[in-house]
């Protein structure tokens, strides 16, 4: 057999402490900076207003801010029929805007803003129990994924024991979602559809590499027969798969790069908090698919034949 390239099972320990590492900051960040949940989850309430002439958006924040007494978050939101930008104010409350409220609100920035034609389009109150029932759904849509999954990879490749194989994939998977979890925290990007939307297709770009590797290893598998080194195996697999991997992974990372640089320029925030944690997803499916589906999935097989013969003896 052709020894491979690089040997990823000799470093594995390596792989496992930075995923540990990274898991560790995920849990710190989390009880630090908190998980900024979007109205969509929490409930609250998303008002959108026109306006004429030139308007600071930070002193109209400021200024909603100040009447409300709390934090709210601002977009700037292109009206399609006149051309016109608006601006979206989304703030978290449990009940929303009461009518009293929201007119209370209008007369403040009114008198704040008494030649700009200010006016209110629209304002949409989300009850944070449809946003919470939401919230369920979709968590049960990536498990659900998850499920599938490990199905999907037991069932073909079962020649080379595709449950474990299944299973070490979903957890190469879980280390993948925790890293966009982690971008979305460090960033303090609202947890909301984006950060499903960016889960569910990290999910699937991700396994695409680690069925190609699973793949070759059946392949190889085959070639050199049982009694082959099943390190030597998969470390050859994952160096003839290597290749095609990365030229993916920079393809696409570039393609969103330049998403998140125009977003980043236009001050596209709903764009930018769905193509940088996406980025960031990309690269690392690549690291998890290469360093940690293999790796993981020969330590599991390693322990289990280790049990099988002690058991035996």
């Amino acid at each position: 057999m052709k020894l491979a390239t690089f040997d990823f099972i000799k470093n594995k320990k390596t792989y496992f402490m930075i995923s540990i590492c990274l898991l560790v900051l995920t849990l710190l960040s989390s009880l630090i900076f908190g998980v900024n949940l979007d109205i969509q989850f929490k409930g609250g309430a998303i008002i959108t207003y026109s306006h004429e002439g030139e308007l600071a958006a930070a002193d109209f924040q400021r200024t909603v801010e100040d009447h409300l007494g709390q934090s709210v978050n601002l977009q700037e939101q292109t009206n399609v029929a006149t051309g016109e930008m608006n601006y979206v104010v989304s703030l978290t409350s449990t009940d929303g805007l009461t009518l009293d409220e929201q007119g209370a609100l209008n007369a403040a920035i009114e008198a704040a803003y008494p030649n700009n034609g200010i006016e209110m389009v629209s304002v949409n109150n989300v009850n944070p129990t449809i946003g919470s029932e939401f919230f369920r759904k979709c968590l049960m849509a990536v498990t659900l994924a998850a499920l599938l999954m490990v199905i999907y990879i037991a069932f073909r490749f079962r020649r080379i024991g595709g449950w474990s194989a299944g299973v070490m994939c979903v957890v190469a998977l879980l280390h993948d979602t925790m890293i966009v979890f982690l971008t979305f925290i460090l960033c303090r990007f609202p947890i909301n559809d984006n950060f499903i939307a960016v889960v569910l297709t990290i999910l699937g770009y991700s396994i695409n590499a680690t069925i190609v590797i699973y793949d070759r290893i059946r392949e190889n598998e085959r070639r050199f027969g049982r009694k082959a080194d099943l390190g030597e195996v998969v470390n050859t697999s994952i160096n003839q798969s290597m290749t095609r991997a990365l030229n993916t992974t920079i393809t696409t990372a570039t393609a969103m790069l330049v998403i998140c640089i125009v977003a980043l320029m236009r001050g596209v925030s709903s764009i930018l908090s769905f193509a940088f944690p996406l980025l960031i997803g990309i690269l690392a499916g690549f690291y998890s698919s290469i360093c940690l589906s293999g790796p993981l999935w020969v330590s599991w097989q390693r322990y289990s034949a280790a049990r099988k013969k002690a058991a035996q003896s």
